[in-house]
C-alpha cells in the first residue's frame, strides 16, 4: 500500500489515527514539576500540551504514574485505578485528557498485567489468608524444594538478579520475574483477569484513548510441568516456537487480549493498545492481530546497530510482521529500557550537549506503515531481549 493510500485511508477513518502517529513518552515525574515538590506531576504534563502540541506530537504515551513505591520506577504498582497522591488526583487526570483532546492529541496509559507490587491489598490479603486459600491463588505461590522446603521451587534468576522466588512466613515461596517487590499475577485465575477487564474500563471511561501493556507476552505461564529448570527468566533461549514455553509468549495469552479487543471495541471509536513482547518477528503478528491489541513494538528496529544492512532487515521484518496482522508497524528507537538514541549511534556531538530542562525527542523515523515513538523517558530497567 502506498504512503499516499494509507494516509488516506486513515484521515478517513478517525479510529486509525494510531497508522501514522508520532507517540511521545512521557515519565510524568521528572517531565514538569507544577508544585516545587522537585517532582513532576500529571498537571505538569496538562501544562505542557502547548510544548508538545508545537513538537507535532499526535499522542502521549504516559510511563506508570499510579501509586507505587518505585522499586521499578512506578511498574510496580499499589493501586491500578489511582493517581499517585505525590503526582496529582483523578481530577487531575480528567483535566489532562481534555486539555489534549482539545489540542488533537491522545492519552495512552501504560499498563502493568504480568505483576502488582508487594503493597497491593490483593497480595497483602495473599500473606494473610494463607496456603491454599482463594487469596493466594490470585497470585504465583508454590511450596518449596527440599526436606524442609527451605529451598526454591526453580533454579530460576530474576531478570533483576537473585533468585526468583520469595519466601514467606508460612514456608511459601512466590514468583516475581523482576523484583522482589513486584509479585506475578495469576492469569488462571477469574479474579485476575475480571479486575483487569475492570481497570481497562475505568481508564476508558476517564478519556483515555488506550494502552502500551508492559510484558505483553508473558501473562500467561505453566509451572504445573517437572522440566522447569531447563529454562530460564532471562538469558538462553526464552522461546519456544510452538509457544510452550513455561513464562514467554504463550499460546494462552492471545485468550487473554481477545478478552481485551471486546472491550475496546465497546467504545466508539474502538480503544488503542500496543503489546510490549521481546518476540520474534515471525510471532509478532499475533499481538498485532485486529482481534488482539493490534500493535506490538517492532524492538528488532531499537536493537540493530546502526548500519545499513542491519537496519534494512529490521525494517524488511517490521513491514512483513505488520502485513501479516493487517496492522501497522512501530519503530522503536528508544523508550524506558533503551538508551538514548543518540548514545546508541554512537553521536559524540549529541552526547556532549549540556543538558537542559525539556525533554527532547527520542526519535522520529519517517517511513511508510509507521507508528513512531519518540521518548522524554530516562532508561531506569532493562528488560529481557
Amino acid at each position: 500500500m502506498s504512503d499516499e493510500a494509507i494516509n488516506h485511508h486513515s484521515a478517513d477513518d478517525p479510529s486509525l489515527w494510531w497508522k501514522q502517529a508520532v507517540v511521545y513518552q512521557v515519565y510524568p515525574r521528572s517531565f514538569k514539576d507544577t508544585t516545587g515538590s522537585g517532582l513532576g506531576d500529571i498537571a505538569g504534563v496538562a501544562q505542557q500540551i502547548p510544548y508538545l502540541k508545537r513538537l507535532g506530537v499526535d499522542a502521549i504515551w504516559l510511563s506508570p504514574f499510579y501509586p507505587s513505591q518505585l522499586a521499578d520506577g512506578g511498574y510496580d504498582v499499589d493501586d491500578y485505578r489511582n493517581v499517585d497522591p505525590k503526582l496529582g488526583t483523578m481530577d487531575d487526570f480528567d483535566h489532562l485528557t481534555k486539555t489534549a483532546h482539545a489540542a488533537g492529541i491522545k492519552i495512552v496509559v501504560d499498563i502493568v498485567p504480568n505483576h502488582s507490587s508487594n503493597q497491593h491489598e490483593w497480595f497483602k490479603a495473599a500473606l494473610a489468608a494463607g496456603p491454599g486459600s482463594p487469596e493466594r491463588d490470585r497470585y504465583i505461590f508454590r511450596d518449596g524444594k527440599g526436606p524442609n522446603g527451605d529451598e526454591p521451587p526453580t533454579n530460576w534468576i530474576a531478570s533483576f538478579g537473585g533468585s526468583a522466588w520469595t519466601r514467606v512466613p508460612d514456608g511459601q515461596w512466590y514468583l516475581h520475574m523482576f523484583t522482589v517487590e513486584q509479585p506475578d499475577w495469576n492469569w488462571k485465575n477469574p479474579d485476575v483477569r475480571a479486575d483487569f477487564i475492570k481497570t481497562l474500563h475505568f481508564w476508558l471511561d476517564h478519556g483515555a484513548d488506550g494502552f502500551r501493556v508492559d510484558v505483553a507476552h508473558g501473562l500467561a505461564k505453566d509451572l504445573d510441568r517437572d522440566d522447569l529448570d531447563d529454562f530460564k527468566i532471562i538469558g538462553g533461549e526464552m522461546h519456544c516456537a510452538d509457544g510452550t514455553h513455561p513464562l514467554y509468549d504463550r499460546n494462552e495469552v492471545h485468550d487473554i487480549y481477545r478478552e481485551w479487543r471486546k472491550v475496546f471495541n465497546e467504545y466508539d471509536p474502538p480503544a488503542f493498545a500496543v503489546a510490549e513482547a521481546w518476540v520474534p518477528p515471525e510471532h509478532q503478528y499475533r499481538y498485532a492481530s485486529p482481534e488482539e491489541l493490534g500493535q506490538v513494538f517492532n524492538f528488532e528496529f531499537a536493537k540493530k546497530d546502526w548500519i545499513r544492512n542491519d537496519m534494512h532487515l529490521a525494517i524488511e521484518e517490521g513491514i512483513a510482521a505488520a502485513e501479516r496482522s493487517g496492522s501497522t508497524s512501530t519503530w522503536v528507537m528508544s523508550n524506558h529500557d533503551i538508551p538514548a538514541t543518540s548514545a546508541a549511534m554512537g553521536c559524540r556531538r549529541c552526547r556532549l550537549q549540556p543538558t537542559t530542562n525539556l525533554p527532547r525527542i527520542g526519535c522520529c523515523a519517517t517511513v511508510p506503515l509507521t507508528m513512531r515513538i519518540a521518548s522524554s523517558a530516562r532508561s531506569v530497567r532493562v528488560r529481557p531481549s
